[in-house]
């Protein structure tokens, strides 16, 4: 019991500011008191429970959230801050951190303890924390991911894709990682094109940097940014190269070409198509993408069948009607039966095909086009 009289010496302090702050009553704080030593009596027994761990943190949240409230409702002017301003969030941490010593191999109590410090702006905790967690586990992917968010809300898309590039080393089949990669590098070439759109700098057709700024406000623009940034802004002829590379998807091909040869499943497609297709990128570099994608999965699975029906289908994208709908199934249909005619694939293909059309039969579109995907079908069976 000396580790809960050694904690119950440590909460005096902040019980008593909370007083003298009139944010709770003596009543208040010696029920918190009372509360408090029942969890810690839980917490020294012989063998103690996650779930009582996680309860105490779940009652210090609750607390510090009336805290906050109170203080609100007070509108106490602003001062220096006391032991009462971050006790309560300091012991949530301290809960965590005994529970994580405790429960090593439990990632998802790990995780926790990443999202509350996220949650209350301790990042450099967040840092320590994950750097621990992937030391303990460098086999979850969750954790690598985590990371490498902390990363970019801090501003260093460096130091993020070296945490993924790290994770993908060690766990090169997971399609969270690969996934997260590209949606990472998207955000990259996004990052810097608002940027440069601000400065007023474009890359001309021919890959030289045009500045618009000084035509605009009639001075140079002196740059900050990070060292990312100054790398691909530099003028010389390697830089530009670079810079034309990043902003036309170059990373972003790479990262797919490397995703295909580490995970060659169409799973792995259909989750980065889904990645690009619903990034809020330029239309032209999204098909640029996309392009290579098609082209990666004919290479990567060449007599896979959902492949060819998957590729065919490039132009049938969500929401297609009118001309482009009409040219995209007149399009995915050639191609498979031309495919299906080839011999090469077999049976698989011809199954696909027919799940295709009655796919596309069972949606509401004009009869003509249903009945062209039908007879072709029927024509194919009759061959």
């Amino acid at each position: 019991m000396e580790r809960v009289h050694y904690q119950q010496e440590q909460m005096l302090d902040e019980l008593k500011d909370l007083v003298e702050k009139n944010l709770f009553t003596e009543k208040e704080t010696k029920q918190i008191m009372k509360k408090r030593t029942a969890f810690e009596s839980s917490l020294v027994r012989r063998v103690a429970k996650k779930a009582d761990y996680l309860r105490y943190a779940a009652y210090e949240m609750g607390l510090e959230q009336l805290r906050r409230k109170r203080v609100a409702r007070m509108e106490l002017a602003p001062g220096p801050a006391t032991v009462s301003d971050y006790a309560l969030v300091r012991r949530q941490f301290h809960i965590f951190e005994r529970a994580v010593k405790k429960f090593k191999s439990d990632v998802g109590l790990w995780v926790q303890y990443i999202q509350v410090a996220k949650g209350e702006g301790a990042r450099a905790l967040v840092g320590r924390i994950t750097a621990r967690a992937l030391q303990l586990h460098p086999n979850k992917p969750a954790l690598f991911i985590l990371g490498a968010s902390h990363e970019l809300d801090q501003h260093s898309p460096s130091a993020a894709r070296m945490l993924l590039q790290r994770g993908i080393r060690l766990n090169p089949e997971s399609m969270d990682m690969w996934k997260e990669y590209v949606k990472m590098e998207l955000g990259f070439i996004e990052s810097l094109r608002r940027r440069w759109d601000v400065l007023g700098i474009k890359l001309s057709p021919e890959g030289t940097l045009e500045d618009r700024s000084e035509a605009i406000v009639g001075k140079r623009i002196e740059e900050e940014g990070t060292k990312e940034e100054a790398e691909y802004e530099s003028e010389d002829d390697v830089g530009v190269a670079a810079r034309r590379k990043v902003m036309e998807g170059g990373i972003v091909e790479s990262v797919i070409s490397s995703a295909g040869r580490a995970i060659p499943r169409l799973e792995m497609f259909e989750w980065i198509k889904e990645v690009i297709c619903n990034y809020p990128s330029p239309e032209s570099l999204r098909r640029k993408l996309l392009e290579h994608l098609y082209e990666e999965l004919r290479c990567t699975l060449p007599r896979d069948a959902g492949a060819v029906v998957f590729v065919a289908s490039r132009m049938l994208s969500e929401g297609v009607a009118g001309k482009a709908l009409v040219d995209g199934l007149q399009t995915a249909n050639e191609e498979i039966v031309a495919r299906i005619r080839a011999g090469d694939i077999g049976e698989t293909l011809w199954t696909a095909y027919r799940a295709f059309v009655q796919e596309w039969c069972a949606r509401e579109m004009d009869s003509s086009l249903k009945g062209y995907l039908t007879g072709s079908l029927e024509a194919e069976r009759a061959r």
